[in-house]
């Protein structure tokens, strides 16, 4: 069982007491007549052969409260890859489309966009789901939208139903919920969040002061997560980024657009688990160092919208400062695991926040050199505002393909 603690900004749903999944999917099953449910998923040919693809599918078929289900897929320009997904959906009951967001008629779209000043940047994630979000909003009849990876190892019916929840229902009324697990088996997985993200946040607090904005982010038990939920005006009017950012890059907008009193974070399950990336320590254009020197990007972006400036002083101070925060972490993780009977590679740790640290120095040092530079994709609101009929653009797009190629 969970604890109750409630902690930070941002209010925080509890896994407490035995589940009773009958009775959250049938108020979800009634919230979906007034608050339709939509939920996206984005997908690579990767995963297209993967038992957890396949184990997730099978999971979605079971579930009869949702309004209709977004496969965005990226990163191929084979019409083969298309006819199989939607060969795996079949099964599904509920009404689903294939967004081929790398396909001929996608890349006409954003040439569109790139000649009206705007741009959807490059193929990713990030490009993925914001192309969902506007086939959800083209369509106009889904209220709420979850979204979540195609990766998941362990999914399960009570993880999707617990990320709807507080804003698909009417009576708690949130307007973005983020899920959050714990990443354990025989031993703790991420990385990314124990030892790059948490000390980082913590550092920039030690040097700048408990800042709003760094103590909403601290707030969060795993920022990190890949899993949200959503009402769609967030859709329309956040921006995203195309590359690593992407999860840190949303809260920062859904902070900035939202009372803080409508944003929470839920436990969606007891574990997570799904693909590690490799670290990539020689290579800050790959793996868990790009990531990390992405993310750390976005949260410098985010400080300097604050009005906090990153000098070249304050940049040798917070790798410091991070590199000690970091290495004290690594240590209550270690003597966390041997309360719990857990593997730990205490060498490997410290290798990891060795290169972590590396991230922090390029990605500062890139701020400086590049302040105005933005990976953010422009919000649908400006989409909108500059190409009015764009969103019947992208419905037909998705139709003539489904139609051409099913």
């Amino acid at each position: 069982m969970a604890d109750f603690y409630q902690t930070g900004l941002v209010a925080t749903f509890h896994r407490l007491g035995p589940l009773n999944l009958a009775r959250l999917e049938s108020d979800l099953a009634e919230f979906n007549r007034h608050r339709p449910l939509a939920l996206v998923l984005p997908t690579t040919p990767k995963e297209l052969d993967s038992p957890a693809l396949r184990d997730i599918l099978d999971v979605l078929e079971e579930i009869a409260y949702l309004n209709e289900i977004v496969v965005t897929l990226g990163r191929t320009d084979d019409p083969a890859h298309f006819q199989q997904v939607r060969k795996l959906l079949e099964p599904l009951p509920q009404p689903h489309k294939v967004v081929w967001a790398s396909g001929p008629r996608f890349l006409e779209l954003y040439k569109l966009l790139e000649a009206n000043d705007l741009s959807a940047r490059e193929d990713g994630k990030g490009r993925s789901a914001w192309t969902a979000y506007g086939y959800v909003l083209a369509r106009d009849e889904s209220k709420v939208i979850a979204l979540h990876d195609c990766d998941i190892v362990n999914y399960s019916r009570e993880m999707l139903a617990r990320l709807f929840y507080p804003v698909a229902s009417p009576h708690i009324d949130y307007a973005f919920c983020k899920g959050y697990y714990a990443r354990v088996t025989d031993r703790m997985h991420g990385r990314v969040t124990r030892l790059f993200v948490t000390p980082l946040v913590r550092s920039l607090i030690k040097l700048f002061g408990y800042l709003p904005f760094l103590v909403y982010l601290d707030s969060f038990r795993y920022a990190l997560a890949g899993e949200f939920s959503m009402i769609t005006d967030l859709a329309r009017m956040n921006r995203i980024p195309a590359d690593w950012g992407l999860e840190v890059e949303t809260l920062a907008e859904v902070y900035r657009n939202y009372s803080l009193r409508r944003i929470c974070q839920a436990e969606i399950c007891e574990t997570y688990e799904h693909k590690h990336q490799p670290l990539s320590a020689d290579d800050p254009r790959t793996g868990l160092m790009k990531m990390a020197v992405d993310i750390a990007k976005s949260i410098f972006r985010n400080l300097a919208v604050e009005s906090i400036i990153l000098s070249e002083s304050a940049l040798r101070t917070l790798v410091v400062n991070y590199r000690r925060t970091a290495e004290d972490a690594v240590k209550r993780h270690s003597d966390d695991a041997a309360y719990n009977g857990l593997a730990f590679d205490y060498h490997l740790e410290t290798i990891i926040v060795e290169a972590f640290t590396q991230a922090v120095q390029i990605a500062g040092k890139e701020t400086m050199d590049s302040p105005l530079y933005s990976p953010l994709i422009p919000s649908w609101n400006r989409v909108i505002s500059a190409i009015p009929d764009f969103l019947d653009r992208l419905r037909e797009a998705v139709d003539e393909d489904d139609a051409r190629l099913g």
